[in-house]
């Protein structure tokens, strides 16, 4: 079943929510050591997947141009509109609160290269053992991340189903229409380009850097284009 791991990882962050939820009295100093434990782990996370790349240019012209793109559609502000949406649609909790959470859970569980190769491997090869391992990691984040910024991060497995389900199902369809050449180095290219938004995460996650993160989104779609065009000519 190609969407297996994918609803796994959904079910670990609507339970990781609901502790979360049920556990906000965490003390903040215990929160914040947590939080930072995670972030110093995202960023090593990112950094191992940067290194993945087998011709980097790929990876900086895709993050160059797919900046641009970002920029231009303003993914970021997108992205928190819709988490203010949902608040003032179910009226739960401060200003703000809501909102703060789905967007940091959403960039967090959606962007990287374990959504992306988890969901190709469970697509091509029926092997989830990936998403199961960001299955484990996005629950245990998820308790942290509701116990500080309240009960929005639940509805961030919302995108993250749609997200990853999305090219799991393609995938199943993809080595019919793509050489498993092309298709191996899009791997490598969007996992180190996925890698350095993980990276940026972590930083963020730090307050270290106040990057914005939704907006190299674009990057992946870049990348798969490059790969693509480099294909058809070697």
């Amino acid at each position: 079943m190609a969407l297996l791991g994918t609803l796994v990882n959904g079910i670990c962050i609507i339970i990781g929510s609901l502790l979360g939820a049920m556990f906000k009295n965490i003390p903040e100093r215990v929160k914040s050591t947590v939080m930072n434990g995670i972030g110093l782990s995202v960023v090593v996370l990112g950094v191992k997947m940067g290194l993945e790349s087998d011709q980097f240019l790929i990876v900086i012209i895709s993050l160059v141009f797919g900046g641009v793109l970002g920029e231009i559609w303003d993914i970021e502000e997108k992205i928190e509109r819709l988490g203010k949406w949902t608040e003032r649609k179910i009226g739960y909790g401060a200003e703000g609160a809501i909102s703060k959470g789905f967007v940091s859970a959403t960039l967090l569980f959606v962007v990287g290269s374990m959504a992306i190769v988890g969901a190709l491997h469970s697509g091509l090869r029926g092997d989830h053992l990936v998403l199961y391992t960001k299955s484990i990691l996005d629950g245990f984040a998820s308790i942290i991340l509701t116990a500080t910024f309240g009960i929005g991060v639940l509805f961030s497995a919302i995108p993250v189903v749609v997200y990853q389900g999305s090219i799991a199902l393609l995938a199943t369809q993809i080595n019919q229409f793509i050489p498993s050449s092309a298709l191996e180095a899009f791997i490598a290219e969007s996992t180190a380009t996925g890698g350095i938004l993980i990276i940026a995460i972590g930083l963020n996650m730090l307050n270290l850097t106040s990057v914005r993160v939704a907006n190299l989104l674009p990057s992946i779609l870049i990348n798969a284009l490059i790969v693509a065009f480099m294909h058809m000519l070697f």
